[in-house]
């Protein structure tokens, strides 16, 4: 069985328009929503074998916080231009190409390309992937390039509102 959590990066900031895109970092409050759903993967007791991020700063710096949820290293993130281009095509050819011994992987990235993304998977239409969200995807495989032809399913789709605290 292969894993797959399509992260969509946290709130980010527009408090300075001189940034180029791939510049603006986290808010503190994506950062606060963000704990949510770390806290809900953490009492999950789920882990990651790989995280891959797009080299947006606000994409890394979400990566960097899911990492621990996962038990994972933030230092062994590693970063793919790719992610960052909005295709569908570039995530599924990251997924191809990663090597069979790695089970789970997560990919932190961006909208629209992370909610269609999402959406090759489910059987259910998803909207909107709001900042934070995060949606698990079992396939019963083991080689990753057979996904597309796997019997899959959605474990979960989580994001902040869904779990915000009083």
């Amino acid at each position: 069985m292969k894993i797959l959590y399509i992260v969509r990066h946290a709130k980010s900031s527009w408090e300075h328009p001189e940034l180029a895109d791939v510049e603006r970092p986290l808010m503190d409050k994506g950062i606060k929503k963000t704990s949510y759903v770390t806290d809900f993967i953490q009492r999950k007791g789920l882990r990651v074998d790989l995280i891959l991020s797009s080299h947006a700063v606000r994409a890394y710096e979400t990566a960097k916080l899911f990492a621990p949820a996962f038990s994972y290293d933030p230092e062994k993130i590693i970063i793919k231009d790719r992610i960052y281009e909005y295709s569908t095509d570039s995530l599924f050819d990251l997924l191809y190409e990663l090597e069979d011994n790695t089970d789970s992987v997560m990919m932190v990235g961006h909208n629209p390309a992370f909610t269609d993304f999402a959406n090759c998977f489910s059987d259910k239409h998803i909207d909107w992937l709001p900042t934070s969200a995060v949606v698990c995807i079992n396939f019963h495989t083991n080689k990753w390039e057979e996904i597309s032809i796997a019997k899959k399913f959605i474990v979960f789709v989580v994001y902040p509102e869904m779990l915000k605290k009083a």
